[in-house]
């Protein structure tokens, strides 16, 4: 998943974390300014869903404006084994045989 909040943001005119901050505590979510810096400039591990309903309200956006599912990545590919050349015994020539 992508974290969109930056540019749905943008397209709301929201340019910095602290216009977004001080909307959310109007809204009745403190943020702690760590914690915004994280939603703001990365993709956070874990978002509540609270904080999800929040963010969308302020945003007037839904969920799925911010969570963009991207193309899974290709599948890696298997490197192709050598092929181990033949070894095949031969007879040398001009060997003696063994004594009798």
């Amino acid at each position: 998943m992508k974290w969109n909040l930056r540019m749905v943001a943008a397209e709301r005119e929201i340019w910095r974390a602290t216009d977004l901050q001080r909307a959310l505590a109007v809204a009745g979510l403190v943020i702690s300014k760590g914690k915004m810096s994280k939603l703001w400039s990365r993709s956070p591990i874990s978002v509540r869903l609270d904080d999800l309903d929040v963010l969308c309200a302020v945003l007037d956006c839904q969920p799925s404006d911010l969570l963009v599912p991207e193309a899974p990545p290709p599948p890696a590919v298997a490197p192709t084994p050598r092929k181990q050349p033949v070894v095949r015994p031969s007879r040398r020539s001009g060997r003696t045989l063994p004594p009798a």
